[in-house]
């Protein structure tokens, strides 16, 4: 029960998991070893800062998920982003500029947030955004790319930044990437990361997990290739299905499990190598992490949601601290109100339960 759980223990835990294995993954790597040792003391700095909030009856995510461009290349089946209108081939209006997300980097660092993943659309076409987070080098930032927008002004801005870690979208192999993806996208994937290992840079790979590429996708064939080339972070995320036609796509519990079991496997076996997955196993967190519990989303015009998968807000940052936005009328109700604890078929409660918190918007109007 929520009473009993304390989030942030095991957020914290989670943390300094992923950085311990980070700075094992990178050991033969002498720069960005040198990188992650001084990150590890500065995430532990940033851990301290969010205990002594806690202690003072505030909690602050580790984590915050921040779509700096609605404009994506790309039309990739099943995208989340472009089913919720969120994500366009048209140039973005009114989105936040390079200047008001550098004032949300420093307040977090400020508050203790240790993670920054940079996403969209597609977030390499903000060069502005990214040299900004170059700057906070206290802070991770993994960027969530499409990996199409890779040249050589980012190779040199990655080789002077290291805490900015490309994390390349890829489905499986060159027949499942493209088929999801685009004809040519795994290609240009592949050669993306041949030249980040040739460079002697770090990247990762983001992998959406579907019914039907779960077993590809968790191969030791598929992982030792990765490996190979030079990846060093595997985040799976869990398919949400955002219209009625793709639902049987989404993990149930058969392949959340096996997944969940797969992953403890993989981080025995390849210690060269970083595993997340997104959102894991819920019901070891105590419920869903979203709505501030474990990280919060800040969308390219400001607003501040719960969810990438839950694209509702009530408060926006141009307006407001971001300190003000993770206490939100909308993020207290839904983590007071209990709609983040109870179990859900697919990858996303706040998803299944979007009736409701399209309901308590429509009460603070």
């Amino acid at each position: 029960m929520e009473q009993t759980f304390d989030i942030q223990s095991y957020m914290t835990q989670g943390v300094e998991r992923v950085v311990s294995d980070a700075v094992r993954a990178t050991l033969k790597n002498p720069r960005e070893s040198a990188y992650m040792a001084k990150f590890a003391l500065a995430s532990m700095a940033a851990s301290k800062k969010r205990k002594k909030a806690e202690e003072a009856g505030e909690h602050i995510p580790p984590f915050l998920i921040a779509s700096i461009t609605s404009r994506c290349n790309l039309h990739c089946a099943g995208c989340y982003s472009r089913c919720n209108h969120a994500t366009t081939d048209s140039e973005p209006v009114k989105q936040l500029t390079g200047e008001e997300w550098s004032v949300i980097f420093d307040e977090a660092d400020d508050l203790g947030v240790s993670f920054i993943l940079l996403a969209g659309g597609e977030p390499m076409l903000r060069y502005d955004v990214m040299e900004a987070a170059s700057k906070r080098q206290d802070m991770l930032f993994p960027i969530f790319t499409n990996g199409t927008f890779m040249n050589e002004r980012y190779y040199e801005l990655f080789d002077r930044s290291r805490n900015l870690i490309p994390i390349m979208s890829i489905e499986g192999d060159k027949e499942l990437t493209d088929q999801r993806r685009g004809k040519g996208v795994y290609d240009k994937l592949i050669g993306g990361m041949d030249e980040l290992k040739n460079r002697g840079l770090i990247f990762g790979a983001s992998v959406t997990v579907t019914t039907q590429n779960i077993r590809e996708v968790t191969s030791e064939r598929f992982l030792k290739e990765l490996s190979d080339r030079g990846c060093k972070v595997v985040i799976f995320v869990e398919f949400v299905p955002v219209t009625d036609d793709s639902v049987e796509l989404a993990p149930g519990d058969v392949e959340r499990e096996y997944l969940k079991e797969k992953i403890a496997q993989l981080r025995k076996e390849h210690a060269e190598m970083v595993f997340i997955s997104f959102p894991g196993d819920e019901k070891s967190s105590g419920g869903c992490v979203a709505a501030g519990r474990g990280f919060f989303h800040i969308n390219s015009h400001g607003g501040a949601e719960p969810c990438p998968f839950s694209p509702y807000s009530d408060i926006n940052v141009r307006d407001t601290s971001l300190r003000e936005a993770m206490n939100s009328r909308l993020f207290r109700k839904l983590r007071d109100g209990g709609y983040l604890l109870e179990d859900h078929p697919g990858g996303c409660t706040l998803y299944e339960k979007r009736e409701e918190v399209e309901k308590i918007i429509k009460e603070a109007i």
